[in-house]
């Protein structure tokens, strides 16, 4: 068996998953950044210093994730880090601005087949790679998950009439929402098996998720979920937090 700590970050080939890859790598972990594209992950593996590997991963595809699955038990024989940052923020559609896709994203006015693509990367993807990788998770000596959410889909805060954001909750934010309750699920299932479940909020990191219009750097978004996937025996699990501390669900 592999003898360093192994970490998969899903969507690991650009922003923050690759930032979050570059961090576990320089803590000493091996690092299998899952990409759906196999030559942009290891284009991204090679940018990374440390001990970096590519795998394909798309989280939409059961047959990808099982292959994924499959190699990792082969070829290293543990898995103690899973960091589910796959994520979209509407469905493919170029050309479309971003004022575009914000409208087209309000549930009054989003196609079933745009909520559905959103969901299928940002709570079922989340769900299947989960279990998918619970085999290893569960031999692992402290296992950890850490999804990558997002304090737009905070119910307690898009629930208070003074947040000027709430006007945005739309398709994306309840697919955080639900990925959230799919986060505290998994950490109760999971908590008498020793694997720790948490939920991380990067901030509004610059990414092409946003046009890069977001105000941190990918360096800053990935602080707080490379803190969650390094906790002790004593970290918390079932949390949702960002780097000032506990978010509300």
């Amino acid at each position: 068996m592999h003898v360093k700590p192994v970490a998969l970050v899903t969507g690991a080939n650009k922003g923050i998953g690759l930032q979050i890859a570059k961090d576990l790598a320089a803590h000493d972990l091996t690092v299998l950044v899952g990409s759906r594209d196999l030559d942009r992950g290891e284009a991204a593996a090679k940018a990374i210093e440390g001990d970096a590997r590519a795998v394909q991963l798309d989280v939409t595809d059961q047959s990808s994730i099982a292959a994924a699955a499959e190699r990792i038990r082969d070829e290293l024989g543990r898995l103690d880090v899973l960091v589910n940052n796959a994520g979209i923020s509407h469905a493919p559609a170029p050309g479309r601005s971003m004022e575009e896709i914000v409208q087209a994203g309000r549930l009054s006015a989003a196609s079933l087949d745009e909520i559905r693509s959103v969901f299928e990367t940002n709570v079922f993807g989340v769900i299947a790679v989960t279990q998918a990788m619970l085999p290893l998770l569960r031999e692992a000596p402290a296992g950890r998950v850490v999804n990558v959410a997002s304090s737009g889909g905070s119910l307690t805060l898009n629930s208070d009439p003074t947040n000027p954001h709430r006007a945005m909750f739309g398709t994306y934010s309840a697919s955080k929402a639900a990925a959230n309750a799919v986060t505290v699920a998994f950490a109760a299932d999971l908590e008498a098996d020793g694997v720790k479940v948490n939920a991380a909020c990067p901030g509004f990191t610059g990414t092409d998720l946003n046009f890069f219009r977001g105000t941190r750097t990918v360096e800053q978004g990935a602080r707080e979920p490379v803190r969650l996937a390094l906790i002790g025996p004593d970290g918390p699990t079932g949390t949702f937090s960002n780097e000032d501390g506990p978010l509300p669900w």
